[in-house]
């Protein structure tokens, strides 16, 4: 498969509208091409994950469709969750041994006061691309949090932390489908997290949800998880101010992770965090 990134590097999409922030999500485990599947396809990582973000509606592409004067110039576009930047299977900066099997990233847009960052949708979308090219065996997925672009003070009381509104999506999991999982949240050169981590855990883990049981554990060494495949500069890195837990997961899927990702950023920044967040859940 042509990877046109190669050699690219994270950059901020350049946008003249409002937005949260860049997202980064990357994939981490096996992925076994289907017998069918032509490593030399023109359908790479960034034309599948665009395909699939625009067929959704999850995709905005206003900036696109309102440039030029052609007579086919689209003369309404709807808003949608995020601008595509870029995608691929591989990165240059991964950790060797890391076992990245795929990478997204995309400008979010402003949120709405009442919903969460668009954390499941994204990791939705890149689960489906990646899988439309192989059977994928997950043991990690890591997501940039643009927690900097939650406006906590826009948020309405019954939405300090708008994925606690859905819990109930999980309600019907199987519960033999339960997971144990290891969750590493870092500030990188920010030492904010660390100080508000017992506050912080808490918001995380509320006693009226059943998506994800679990606790501070400070055994887990971060070394535990992948270092982000993207430059240090990039995020306020390198990751050395965070907090691990330990628990249980509903389910393993880029949904689930989702649902707990957006709950970590909307909880970080209740707390006072105004820095990009990684987010890395990985098996235990």
């Amino acid at each position: 498969m042509p990877e046109q990134d190669a050699t690219a590097q994270p950059g901020i999409a350049p946008t003249a509208r409002p937005t949260a922030g860049t997202m980064f999500a990357a994939l981490y485990g096996e992925l076994i091409p289907h017998a069918w599947h032509d490593p030399a396809s023109e359908h790479d990582a960034y034309q599948l994950f665009h395909q699939r973000s625009l067929a959704m509606g999850w995709l905005d592409d206003r900036p696109g469709a309102e440039e030029g004067n052609s007579p086919g110039r689209r003369a309404f576009a709807a808003p949608g969750l995020w601008a595509m930047n870029d995608a691929g299977w591989s990165h240059p900066l991964a950790a060797p041994g890391s076992n990245l099997i795929s990478w997204f990233q995309i400008e979010a847009s402003a949120l709405a006061d009442d919903r969460p960052l668009p954390v499941q949708p994204f990791l939705r979308c890149a689960q489906d691309t990646t899988e439309r090219v192989g059977a994928v065996r997950l043991t990690a997925v890591q997501v940039l949090l643009p927690v900097q672009g939650i406006d906590v003070s826009a948020r309405p009381p019954y939405a300090m932390v708008p994925s606690m509104r859905t819990p109930d999506w999980f309600g019907e999991c199987d519960p033999r489908a339960r997971v144990s999982v290891k969750v590493r949240i870092d500030g990188g050169l920010d030492p904010s997290i660390p100080a508000v981590a017992p506050r912080l855990a808490r918001l995380i883990v509320p006693p009226d949800q059943n998506v994800f049981a679990g606790e501070l554990d400070e055994l887990v060494p971060p070394e535990d998880f992948p270092p982000p495949p993207f430059d240090d500069r990039f995020w306020n890195g390198p990751p050395l101010h965070g907090m691990t837990l330990s628990g249980e997961l509903a389910e393993w899927s880029c949904d689930a992770v989702g649902w707990l990702a957006a709950t970590v950023a909307d909880s970080a920044a209740y707390t006072g965090i105004r820095t990009p967040v990684l987010f890395t859940v990985a098996r235990a």
